[in-house]
């Protein structure tokens, strides 16, 4: 059977495509997603991808991930760098976090750089864009098939 991967965006990321191309790249949410679709599907993975602007359907979406998902991919948008819930909510989950950023949070204004969200991650990836969820999911396929684990 195979195992199921979460993959959680926040705020805004409904946007993609049409908010600040310059910085967030002409992908959609939609293409990106098609494009995690199929390389989980190579991975023998099960995503279930969800957006919410809002902060407690987030942390629900966390919560639901326990007992269901073996990871959760997050890319919390802004509330990466304002929300402790869901940190707390992170914590919680028992099971792989990959952090993704499509711009690299470490070059942008210094608020942008502060992570909640790196806190309860094995992981973070930024700066590749829409290829970083192709990319996390192959950490996590490869955290879930170390022995160690």
């Amino acid at each position: 059977m195979a195992a199921t991967v979460f993959i959680l965006n926040g705020p805004n990321l409904n946007l993609l495509g049409e908010r600040r191309p310059e910085i967030y790249g002409h992908e959609t949410l939609g293409d990106i997603e098609a494009r995690a679709r199929e390389r989980a599907l190579a991975l023998d993975l099960e995503i279930d991808f969800r957006q919410s602007n809002h902060e407690g359907a987030l942390i629900d979406a966390v919560h639901d991930a326990r007992g269901k998902a073996a990871a959760v991919i997050v890319n919390a948008g802004g509330l990466t760098h304002t929300s402790v819930a869901l940190l707390d909510a992170l914590d919680a989950f028992d099971g792989v976090v990959v952090e993704v950023h499509l711009s690299n949070i470490h070059r942008r204004a210094a608020f942008r750089r502060r992570s909640y969200v790196a806190q309860a991650a094995q992981g973070s990836i930024c700066g590749f864009g829409g290829h970083g969820y192709v990319l996390a999911l192959d950490a996590v396929h490869d955290l879930l098939e170390r022995p160690s684990r």
